[in-house]
């Protein structure tokens, strides 16, 4: 029998309670919810099991769901953002939580073994670990991890789920590799791709806080610093914006020819990793990729460079080459670790090359994730009511949803919408009228 938590320190539990108290004060859109889950009770038999950052901004989700009649599992979405005053409190309110901070790769995919374990009808992913390790059980594909997912579940049986929704960039991009191969197992809806999301958590959440955990891991005077952003999506966009803004000089490494145009005509450089290595004082990779910063550029990079990512995973920076170029590897300070070259320069890698902004701080705003979370929310009760329509596919968030959802928030912040007349109305509808 799979126990019912697993989390660092149960004395932590007053503090992330207060924590999620205040998070909770600045997501209105959730509030509003929960209070409405809590008259209709849309997940009322239902098991959710998340992998999701364990935060006070998820812990005001878990809550939501089970005031909906939904019975949650969590586990951490990566082995370092684990805030353990939250899980600790989680675990004391009666949530089945599998999380801490600093997990090893076995910890970490037996968590997501003992999610599986509680036998989910829907699950809510982030960078889409759980979704795939279901995926490799249901059609036999064996990896060096399967043996920990399998040993979470304990005995466990396959869960036969309903359906799931997706967090991030990185996880929506695998499932639609998975949906392309036909594979796919159930349907799953991308949150990620939500326009209000993308316009909203993207830039705006992964764009303040990158920033905010190189700053809180290093103390360093961004202006004047040339800081090379490695991707120009919606969240590298995000970066360079708010690094402008803070008066570093920006550089922006982006294959795209249509992104690469959108960053220039933004008034920023433009150019290769190759020649960016050579004048970069800070280097924050948001592509998804792999190798995005390799061997070549870290022996062109000039003394005491910082390294950081603000991806999912940690293969943006590759840290097989960084060591392989060291001559000593030593952490300095928490969340910085200094290589020393051949060269005698010396690159300090925050995060251990994971997500920086929730290793070194504490991820987006609470009132960005409002309305990420609230999406996530709305999107399972959407997948309760149309999954017998709904193919084994990945779909984008109904505009309906989107909208609606982004109206609230408005509605938080005071903001009053422009009400088109009948008149306007028809006229948008009609064809007829000319020059």
């Amino acid at each position: 029998m799979t126990e019912p938590f697993h989390v660092k320190d149960l004395s932590l539990a007053e503090k992330g309670a207060n924590r999620i108290m205040l998070a909770e004060s600045m997501m209105p859109v959730l509030s509003l919810l929960r209070r409405k889950y809590a008259d209709e009770k849309p997940f009322e038999g239902y098991r959710v099991s998340m992998c999701l950052h364990v935060t006070k901004e998820t812990a005001v989700l878990c809550r939501v769901l089970r005031e909906g009649g939904a019975k949650v599992a969590l586990c951490a979405s990566n082995p370092l953002s684990t805030q353990d005053d939250v899980a600790a409190a989680l675990a004391v309110e009666g949530f089945n939580v599998y999380a801490f901070r600093g997990m090893s790769t076995q910890d970490y995919y037996q968590a997501i073994g003992k999610a599986l374990s509680h036998e989910p009808h829907l699950l809510v992913d982030d960078g889409a670990d759980l979704i795939t390790s279901l995926h490799r059980l249901i059609h036999g594909f064996e990896d060096v991890y399967l043996e920990d997912v399998r040993r979470g579940m304990d005995g466990a049986d396959v869960p036969r789920v309903l359906g799931a929704t997706e967090e991030t960039t990185t996880g929506v991009t695998r499932l639609r590799a998975l949906d392309g191969e036909g594979l796919l197992a159930f349907p799953v809806i991308a949150v990620n791709d939500a326009l209000s999301k993308s316009l909203f958590d993207n830039p705006l959440g992964t764009g303040q806080s990158a920033l905010d955990g190189v700053l809180r891991a290093t103390n360093l005077l961004l202006a004047g610093k040339t800081v090379v952003v490695a991707g120009y999506g919606r969240v590298g966009a995000g970066i360079a914006e708010r690094a402008k803004g803070m008066g570093a000089r920006v550089v922006v490494v982006e294959p795209d020819p249509i992104k690469a145009l959108q960053a220039y005509m933004n008034g920023f450089t433009v150019t290769s990793m190759s020649k960016a290595s050579e004048i970069g004082d800070v280097f924050i990779t948001a592509t998804g990729n792999i190798d995005v910063i390799r061997g070549e550029h870290f022996e062109k990079m000039k003394d005491g460079v910082f390294l950081a990512n603000a991806g999912h995973m940690d293969v943006e920076i590759n840290k097989q080459d960084l060591k392989q170029l060291a001559v000593s590897v030593e952490t300095i300070r928490e969340n910085v670790t200094l290589y020393r070259l051949r060269n005698g320069r010396k690159l300090f890698l925050l995060a251990d090359g994971r997500l920086v902004n929730l290793v070194c701080a504490e991820g987006h705003p609470s009132e960005v994730m409002d309305l990420s979370f609230s999406l996530q929310a709305e999107s399972l009760r959407y997948l309760i009511k149309n999954v017998e329509k709904l193919g084994k596919h990945v779909y984008t968030v109904p505009r309906e949803i989107d909208e609606a959802v982004a109206a609230l928030k408005l509605a938080a912040f005071g903001v009053e919408l422009e009400r088109l007349t009948p008149r306007q109305q028809e006229y948008m509808r009609s064809w007829m009228a000319g020059t």
